[in-house]
């Protein structure tokens, strides 16, 4: 019950791990910055990605400096942590006002078998329409998930497409230079959300 606890608390499904830099930040250090989210600016993952996003674009964290992005690892056909978390992100770009246009959602596909790019196309634009879903191979998608330290667990269905994914729920967030400075805990809010990107972008 603790471990559960503590894996929902982080942002994390409950049957994978929680990264130790998360779990070793103290509350004295959680206060002593501006944000709401959890500040993790300097931590040496989560650098950047390379894959053709769901119009057939090649896409890296590169092409979107001066915005502040938020990539999340979630597949399609997920019922809950991936339609929440798109929600959230959606909402905190309506709470920014003007300043909207530079949050950039960015939804990477831990299901590519199923996960086609047209899929995709349909899939993000029911949250936002500058919304990014990038799609890799299974080889590509190891990659990415050792980068971003997220895991996905395949769960056998009744039939081989039904299968369902336990992902890491947690967001990644960078600053309009690029670099990784927050970690969103799952249902971190989009008025959270919505904050520290007023911060980000404020400096920027």
């Amino acid at each position: 019950m603790e471990w559960r606890r503590i894996a929902l608390e982080f942002g994390i499904s409950t049957q994978l791990g929680v990264p130790a830099a998360i779990l070793v930040q103290s509350k004295s250090q959680q206060h002593r910055n501006p944000f709401q989210l959890i500040d993790i600016t300097g931590a040496g993952y989560a650098r950047d990605f390379q894959f053709p996003d769901q119009n057939d674009v090649v896409r890296s964290l590169k092409d979107f400096k001066g915005e502040f992005v938020v990539a999340f690892f979630g597949f399609a056909q997920c019922p809950d942590v991936c339609p929440t978390t798109m929600t959230e992100l959606a909402q905190a770009k309506k709470l920014m006002g003007a300043q909207g246009v530079r949050l950039r959602g960015i939804f990477m596909t831990v299901d590519p078998e199923r996960d086609t790019a047209e899929m995709l196309k349909s899939y993000v634009v029911h949250f936002d329409a500058a919304f990014v879903a990038p799609r890799s191979t299974q080889e590509q998608l190891k990659r990415a998930a050792a980068e971003f330290r997220i895991r996905a667990q395949k769960n056998p269905g009744a039939s081989a497409t039904s299968y369902t994914i336990d992902h890491s729920a947690a967001s990644f967030v960078c600053d309009p230079q690029g670099q990784l400075r927050l970690y969103a805990r799952y249902r971190a809010g989009a008025a959270a959300l919505a904050s520290d990107a007023r911060l980000l972008l404020g400096g920027a």
